[in-house]
């Protein structure tokens, strides 16, 4: 194990910021966390030699916010080039599709219908589809909630006319006969990967090089 590596963690734990607003990476079972992060962070901590410590979070946007307050040493959030100039990101370990939703008496059938003017769209705040929308829109207006769950919630309230969101979280959000359908496509592909909540050229590359051998090995898509 490289200095790098151990450095990741100075405390007596290793604090992995877990954020459930993606179900396709992260999700709480019977009181147990589950999925594809909170593996890779138990993965890291065994190979640091310390019992991980989870630090859970409903949001990206909440997660990020705390990077630099000390409160994680690691965490797992989409590549985006804002976030980057705070935190250092690894290689993508998994590309996840965002899409919208939509209620079942909406004339939207379309990714592309949804910029419209007078259309308006409720995110979850700071998510990697609220901050690609941000840039992309021309038309529609973006309606930002706390976080994705609540989000969906808002959305079944009645605010908006679509809701953004991972497909994964959608489908579990809004099922069949729910009054809400998916639109199929994407609003954007998001790479997800492990970062660490500075920047440090030494252990984002011991971390990157965990990350690449959890790939190869075949952990990430047998933890998917």
């Amino acid at each position: 194990m490289s200095d790098g590596l151990q450095a990741i963690a100075p405390g007596e734990t290793l604090r992995a910021a877990i954020n459930l607003g993606n179900r396709a990476l992260a999700r709480e079972e019977n009181g147990e966390l589950g999925g594809v992060t909170p593996a890779l962070a138990k993965r890291l901590a065994a190979e640091i030699g310390k019992p991980v410590e989870f630090v859970v979070y409903d949001g990206a946007g909440k997660t990020f916010k705390d990077a630099g307050k000390d409160r994680w040493d690691v965490g797992f959030l989409a590549i985006d080039p804002e976030r980057a100039k705070t935190v250092s990101f690894t290689r993508p370990y998994k590309e996840i599709i965002a899409t919208y939703a939509v209620r079942d008496d909406s004339p939207i059938q379309s990714i592309e219908e949804a910029d419209r003017p007078g259309i308006k769209i409720v995110v979850g705040t700071g998510s990697a589809y609220d901050l690609y929308l941000t840039k992309a829109l021309e038309h529609a207006e973006l309606i930002r909630i706390a976080d994705p769950g609540e989000s969906f919630a808002r959305f079944r309230q009645g605010d908006g006319d679509l809701v953004g969101g991972v497909l994964q979280s959608l489908q579990k959000a809004f099922p069949e006969g729910s009054g809400v359908r998916i639109l199929p496509g994407r609003i954007t592909t998001v790479r997800q990967a492990m970062m660490l909540p500075y920047h440090d050229a030494d252990r984002i590359a011991a971390l990157d090089a965990f990350v690449e051998c959890a790939i190869a090995d075949g952990f990430v898509a047998a933890n998917d």
